[in-house]
């Protein structure tokens, strides 16, 4: 059973930043995908950033255009962990955080694929 454990979340000021890290118990190079997502109060889930591989090369870097020039999405595979650092953090950044991989052969990383191993989660407020 793969797990995944992120940690860094907190309350920051508004401008402020966190760095999020997300451990894999799993290889992580052989996954398919890692991304992050989040759920803020009365939200739905929503995808934040994410890095897509194909035959082992890194092809695709999503950001959400909400934190699109803010986050910054990024992998050390020796290490197994995954990083989310966020600058300019804004109230609406408030949410719990989550980490998510695939490593079934042909899927994604989005909302609603059933495949893909989840973290606990990370709580991040931004007070207005």
């Amino acid at each position: 059973q793969v797990q995944l454990v992120e940690s860094g979340g907190g309350s920051v000021q508004v401008g402020g930043s966190l760095r999020l890290s997300c451990e894999s118990s799993a290889d992580i190079a052989s996954s398919n995908c890692m991304a992050w997502f989040r759920q803020g109060p009365g939200k739905e889930r929503e995808r934040v950033a994410g890095l897509y591989t194909k035959g082992g090369t890194q092809y695709t870097v999503f950001y959400a255009s909400s934190v699109d020039g803010r986050f910054t999405i990024a992998q050390d595979k020796d290490k197994r962990t995954m990083f989310l650092q966020m600058n300019s953090l804004k109230p609406e950044d408030t949410a719990m955080y989550y980490c998510a991989a695939n490593w079934e052969f042909d899927d994604t990383c989005e909302v609603g694929v059933p495949s893909m191993h989840w973290g606990q989660g990370t709580r991040v407020t931004i007070p207005s």
